[in-house]
Parts: C-alpha cells; structure tokens; sequence
C-alpha cells in the first residue's frame, strides 16, 4: 500500500498577499480569459508560475522557475520549518444549495509504478499535457498543485477534523471557501499516515499531474543510477471516499466537422432509443436524470438518448458510465473533432451558433462507478469526470531537491 509522509510546505505569506489574490484553480480548467484576469489580479498569482508565459530571454518553463525563486527570495513564499501534514478542507454549496464539505489531507504519497494496486488511476490521459507538466516539473522541481486521491481506508475521515483555527483562508470566485491546517503532532501524524498507508488510493483528478510524477521519477533514478530522492514521492490530496463529501459533475461532449448532412440521429440509434425533448434549455439534465437518458442537442431541438440494453455493464460486472456508452456510439462516426465542457448552458449556445455540430450531455459518474473502474483496472474516457469544488493551486507547494 502507498506510503504517505509529512512534508515542510512552501506557502504564500500573509503579511506579504492576501491569499485569496494568488491561488487559482488548477491549470487544466484555466480558460484565457480566466488566466488574463488571474494575472491581473496579483504579480504573485501561482498562474505566473503554472502557466507562465515565455518572455524575452527565456522560455516560459525557465521563467516560471526564476518567478518562484524570487518569490522565495523576497519573502513572498517561506517553508515551514518542519514536515507536517495539511488538513484542508473545502465549504460549498451542491446544485440544490445545501451546505457540503470536502476534507482532506495533503502529505507526499509514494510512488511505485511496478506495485500494482496501490494508485488507482480510473481516467485515460492525453500526450501533450503530459509533456507540458513534465517540462515544468523539470525546470522548477516543485509540485505545484497536488493530485487529488480518493482513500479507501475506513479510518482516515475522523483524523481530518481541524486542529483549532485555520492558519491559511480565502474564498474564491465560486463562493467555495478554503482552510488550511498544520498537523505536527506526532500521535496524528503517525495515524494519518498509518491510515492512508493501509489502502489503495484512487486518483480522483490530476491524473496527468500523476503521471508526470512517474515520467520524473524515471528520469531521475536513471539519472542518479537508482538512488532514492525528492522524486519518489509527489504531493497528493488524499480525501475519504464518501458521496457525502465530494461532488462530481459530467463533462460534455461537442461535436464538430461532420460531414454535411451526416444522419447523426441514425448513427445513434444504434446504441440509444431517441425520444424529442423539444427545444433545448437549462432543464435538460434534470430531464436526463428522470429518464435515465444521455442527451443530445442539435440546433433548435434535442433529444433524450436510453441507452439500449447492450452493453450495460462492463467486463467487471459494473454499469458503465455514459462516457463508455458514448464512447462506443462516437467511434463508429466518421471523421470529426470533439471538444469538452463542464458548462450545459455553453454547449446549447455553441451550438446554436454554429460553432458545434452537435453537443451530447452525459449525467454524472457515481462515486461507485470511479471505483469499481479503478478497482478493475478499467480506464474510463478521457474528461468523464469533473470533481467539484476545485483545491486551489497555491495552497501548498512542494519543492523537490533536484
């Protein structure tokens, strides 16, 4: 089972920012106008360094290592001055307004490739992230945002109870609002890790963050003839796996670059009964989920898409997600391009001015899904799921000696 260590985080000083000016939402749900305005909103934002830009003399990897060891320098960032573990907990409302928390902790989780079973990753990755956060990693070793990790241990949700008042705050655009705790007792910090330590962990989002760490782990050990470091551990934030805590959302699909006139509702009803939903709003997911259906919007008109009897169920025996459903259905297409939202309201506009061919609505993996998926060693599509609300980038970093 993976082992999970304190660490001495690097953290934005109070007394120099207000936190809630330089943290950001992790780096692969930054949109160009978001990054603008995070950027305009401190020289400090984390985005300087996540997503940084290239600049006259450097590229933007070398840029992004230069920024955080100024900040470092003038006293923007400090470590703390002893390994700890970090309880942070998220306050968000679900879609009906009713109150919810995420809690978890944030530590070093270890990293073995060849021990099967220990992290779960349950979603497919994409190569030209992957080369993106590895260039990163290398330039500036540091993690800068932590993966998140479900525990399937039954003992851990009663350790991530605060410790007194938090020692870091803020409240984002969203509304959500983030705490952060230190945890140096020795009796908690044993038991946390002992806890985490006694299960698998499934990777919830950050999976090409995940796999960056393996790809520099390799690097490393090849590098230093196999000598342990830094390297073999990465930052995680390691949550219960509790409906009650977390939020997961879908992410849809659009379709772009079908061949004119292409009889999309055919192509589909060979996986799906279709039935008009008339013209598509706003209400469409509340739809889907009484009538157990994906969706499909086309311009002016949708439909509600039950997937037929076959196939139900995965190889493992568990109900697919609708991403496997789809998936199925979107290969036997032609040619075409297909792009991802969070957002049902940008999908009907899309498509309705053209810019999307169509846009298909998936209803939300279950927590049991994700899990038995990674139990399975089942990967589910790329962009099925969309864990809600987002830690924010900046909360903690974690430097790795080179």
């Amino acid at each position: 089972m993976p082992r999970f260590e304190p660490f001495a985080a690097v953290r934005y000083q109070p007394e120099r920012v207000e936190l809630g000016d330089v943290v950001a939402p992790p780096y692969d749900v930054i949109g160009p106008d978001d990054r603008a305005r995070l950027e305009a909103r401190s020289p400090f934002n984390v985005v300087h360094v996540d997503l940084s830009r290239d600049d006259q003399a450097r590229n933007r990897y070398e840029a992004a290592r230069c920024r955080f060891d100024e900040w470092l320098a003038s006293g923007v960032l400090a470590a703390d001055d002893a390994p700890g573990f970090y309880v942070y907990a998220m306050g968000w409302r679900d879609a009906e307004g009713r109150p919810r928390q995420t809690t978890g902790v944030l530590g070093a989780l270890e990293l073995d490739a060849d021990r099967a079973g220990a992290v779960l990753p349950h979603e497919r990755t994409m190569a030209k992230p992957l080369e993106d956060r590895l260039r990163l990693l290398r330039a500036c070793h540091i993690n800068v945002s932590p993966i998140w990790a479900l525990s399937l241990a039954s003992n851990l949700g009663p350790l991530t109870q605060p410790p007194g008042g938090p020692l870091a705050r803020c409240t984002d655009d969203d509304g959500v609002h983030h705490r952060l705790w230190r945890v140096t007792s020795a009796a908690t910090v044993d038991a946390i890790a002992a806890a985490v330590g006694a299960a698998p962990v499934v990777i919830a989002d950050g999976h090409h963050r995940y796999e960056t760490a393996l790809a520099y782990q390799a690097e490393r050990r090849a590098a230093t003839g196999g000598a342990p470091g830094d390297y073999d551990t990465t930052l995680m934030y390691v949550t219960p796996l509790e409906d009650s805590d977390l939020g997961v959302r879908p992410i849809h699909r659009l379709l772009a670059e079908l061949a004119d006139g292409f009889p999309l509702l055919e192509a589909f009803a060979g996986f799906f009964t279709l039935e008009s939903a008339g013209a598509p709003g706003d209400d469409l997911p509340h739809r889907m989920a009484d009538a157990g259906a994906l969706g499909l919007v086309l311009p002016g008109q949708s439909f509600l898409l039950r997937p037929r009897t076959r196939p139900t169920k995965g190889a493992d025996g568990d109900e697919l997600a609708d991403s496997e459903r789809l998936e199925a259905a979107l290969g036997t297409l032609p040619e075409h391009r297909v792009a991802y939202t969070p957002d049902v309201t940008n999908v009907i506009a899309l498509v309705e001015k053209g810019e999307a061919d169509a846009g298909l609505l998936l209803r939300p993996a279950t927590v049991g899904q994700i899990a038995a998926a990674a139990r399975a060693g089942r990967r589910l599509p790329q962009k099925t799921t969309f864990f809600y609300p987002k830690p924010r980038t900046g909360m903690a970093f974690r430097q790795l000696r080179a």
